[in-house]
């Protein structure tokens, strides 16, 4: 026989509960819709006669920077297929995670994922504490690249300088190494995979940042060839320090220090690392467009 005056304590949590779930049933579509107003936008503002006018003759270009800028899914995905075996479906969420990261606000894509991967993937427990381990994981090893590419790139950044002053470096690296240390020690507290699935991805995301940062090399080497490889890699290792330092906070006027590395190429660097970004704003108009259409298609067909 139920007790009475327990079912009134647990109605408002049932009620609680499927309020929870009514709204986060309206959590993936929100931040889609919202990821699909900031295309738009991006298509109004994107600069097209610029983009035309640069468009790459050489196809070598567009394999490069397709496979650059699919490392991260790519990367997120080999995370995932071992974690929660997810299909090569799980590919086209990722890319949208990343689109919305890039688009719209920083970390939106892992909110749009976890939300994915809530409805459509079979696990034992809650999603939330592999997408937080992976993101802060990302994170530390983005820390750990930096202080390696620091020590290798070492006798080029006491020379040219990279933007970087002295203060500022010891300071970031401090910041770095109190991060990790502390994620280290609080490591039970704060992260909720096994030891052996957390080294994994760890190694996952350094592999990835190590071949974006040397396509990145490769393809400013194809689309300016008057200069020398080396010279590219040497720059995209600088880039990589900027962008990762946490107490540099004008990269743009840092990095245009680093570009005295390339003597008479400087404006001709600026327009083509400009005319990159708007390659990539385009790939994302055009892919997450391309992923809404076959949504719908594939909601046709089950309808």
């Amino acid at each position: 026989m139920t007790d009475p005056d327990v079912i009134p304590a647990a109605l408002p949590r049932e009620a609680r509960a499927a309020g929870f779930r009514r709204w986060g049933a309206l959590l993936g579509p929100a931040i889609s819709l919202a990821i699909f107003g900031e295309v738009l936008w991006q298509v109004r503002a994107l600069d097209w006669h610029t983009l035309v006018a640069y468009i790459p003759d050489s196809p070598l270009v567009w394999v490069i920077l397709v496979i650059s800028y699919l490392s991260g899914p790519v990367g997120d995905w080999v995370i995932f297929r071992k974690l929660w075996k997810i299909p090569v479906e799980g590919l086209f969420p990722l890319i949208k995670k990343m689109i919305g990261n890039q688009l719209l606000l920083s970390y939106v894509g892992e909110v749009y994922f976890y939300d994915w991967a809530r409805r459509h993937v079979k696990m034992e427990g809650s999603p939330f504490g592999a997408v937080k381990d992976v993101a802060i994981l990302s994170a530390i090893a983005g820390y750990a690249m930096t202080l390696i590419m620091l020590v290798v790139a070492w006798p080029y950044v006491a020379r040219y300088g990279f933007g970087i002053h002295g203060g500022m470096l010891v300071g970031s690296i401090g910041i770095m190494l109190a991060t990790g240390l502390a994620i280290t020690v609080f490591r039970n507290r704060l992260l909720s995979l096994p030891r052996a699935d957390l080294f994994y991805v760890f190694m996952v995301h350094m592999a990835r940042l190590t071949v974006n940062t040397v396509l990145t090399g490769v393809l400013w080497s194809l689309m300016l060839p008057g200069v020398p490889l080396s010279s590219w890699l040497i720059l995209s290792t600088g880039r990589l320090l900027i962008t990762r330092l946490p107490l540099i906070s004008n990269q743009e006027v840092a990095f245009a220090g680093a570009l005295v590395l390339l003597g008479g190429h400087v404006d001709q660097t600026r327009n083509m690392i400009t005319v990159i970004a708007l390659f990539i704003t385009a790939i994302h108009i055009v892919l997450y467009i391309a992923m809404l259409l076959l949504d719908l298609v594939q909601r046709e067909r089950n309808a």
